[in-house]
């Protein structure tokens, strides 16, 4: 009976929505996937676990939104000693998404996503640099690698994704902290996919803007964006597709494209002050060129948060799906694509009908695995996702 509710509420996944920027209809969900799954509890005891990162000796480091690091291992989720007091709990802000390293294995470094306060003020949202210690009791802070992203006092739309690009660029999702002009001013780091070096903050080679006079321009790869949850990288493509929230429709699922413009604009081109959430998520009307979604939600939203791609031929007919988690929609869907990243279908795992409550964030794992973690607040969860 749930199953049935879940597929006849998705069903308006495929739906044209109320905006100018329907893309072509998606496939509506056709239910349960090819094979079974097997969900398996990796630890429990966690709370708004935001990320997963897969250390090289096989444990996970996995922060958790009111300024708490957790170690993984065998089956233990221990806690990371770390100094978190300047981060801002607030509404969605707080400790957010982390990256590890691609020198992690020399250097112990890893990136947080943060909001940051200080004397109990909004300051901003930045990226910060930490080592862990040797014996991954501890982190000490190295480095503000980027500051001055915009924040909300509230907390509102506070982003944030960072993810390793395989050419070394650190690609970071953001939100537009639900302030009507910052998604279309690329003056301001909100609202967009930044692209910059892992090690340094600077701007990336190769980025569209990099012959502006403002650095924050400069590191700009997409911008016109609402509030980025998830940045996956499609393996052996380069193909960088985000999961991104909507308004009370159309979450969108995005194939970025350097430069490009994803038509959020709640300032109505600068003549709202206001942060008017009635305009369409990819306004074609204001922006002929804005870039259409690969899919969307439609006429409802579930919030969807994390995405990544399903990786190994253990996987059969799902190899190569692309796996969003869902916080209202408390569900996993499977998005399957052609090589141009079209969507052929889509399918909802009956694994998590009404099992885990609202889910975060989704990687995958070394060996293919994917690993997710609830959102719910008390005792939440990492769980392991394999093919039956």
């Amino acid at each position: 009976m749930r199953l049935a509710v879940v597929l006849a509420s998705a069903l308006a996944f495929g739906l044209a929505g109320c905006t100018a920027a329907t893309p072509a209809p998606a496939p509506a969900p056709t239910g349960s996937p090819p094979g079974r799954f097997v969900v398996r509890e990796v630890a429990h005891g966690l709370e708004h676990g935001w990320d997963v990162a897969f250390l090289p000796d096989g444990a996970l480091l996995v922060p958790q939104r009111p300024g708490k690091l957790a170690l993984i291992r065998g089956g233990q989720a221990t806690e990371v000693r770390a100094d978190f007091s300047d981060v801002l709990v607030q509404g969605e802000g707080g400790l957010m998404g982390l990256v590890l390293a691609a020198d992690f294995a020399i250097s112990r470094e890893f990136t947080t996503c943060q909001t940051h306060q200080e004397n109990g003020q909004a300051i901003d949202i930045r990226l910060v640099t930490w080592r862990l210690a040797d014996d991954d009791k501890s982190a000490t802070k190295v480095r503000n690698l980027l500051t001055g992203l915009p924040v909300n006092p509230s907390g509102r739309h506070s982003g944030c994704r960072p993810t390793l690009a395989p050419d070394g660029a650190l690609l970071v999702g953001t939100g537009d902290t639900a302030r009507a002009p910052v998604a279309q001013d690329r003056h301001s780091l909100g609202g967009k996919v930044l692209r910059i070096n892992a090690k340094t903050g600077e701007p990336f080679p190769g980025n569209p803007f990099l012959t502006s006079t403002d650095p924050n321009e400069r590191r700009i790869y997409t911008y016109g964006h609402r509030n980025v949850q998830g940045v996956a990288i499609r393996p052996g493509t380069g193909q960088v597709v985000i999961a991104e929230h909507g308004p009370s429709f159309d979450d969108e699922v995005n194939l970025l494209r350097a430069g490009g413009n994803y038509g959020w604009d709640p300032s109505k081109g600068g003549t709202e002050t206001s942060y008017d959430e009635s305009v369409p998520m990819t306004d074609t009307d204001r922006f002929p060129d804005a870039v259409r979604p690969l899919w969307t939600t439609g006429k409802i939203t579930e919030a969807i948060s994390g995405d990544a791609f399903l990786t190994g031929r253990q996987w059969g007919a799902n190899e190569g799906a692309l796996a969003v988690v869902a916080l209202k929609g408390q569900k996993l869907l499977l998005l399957h694509l052609d090589a141009s990243a079209k969507v052929t279908g889509v399918t909802l795992p009956p694994e998590f009908n009404d099992k885990f409550g609202r889910l975060r964030a989704v990687r995958s794992g070394p060996d293919g695995s994917l690993y997710v973690t609830t959102s719910n607040g008390t005792n939440d969860k990492l769980l392991q996702v394999t093919p039956g």
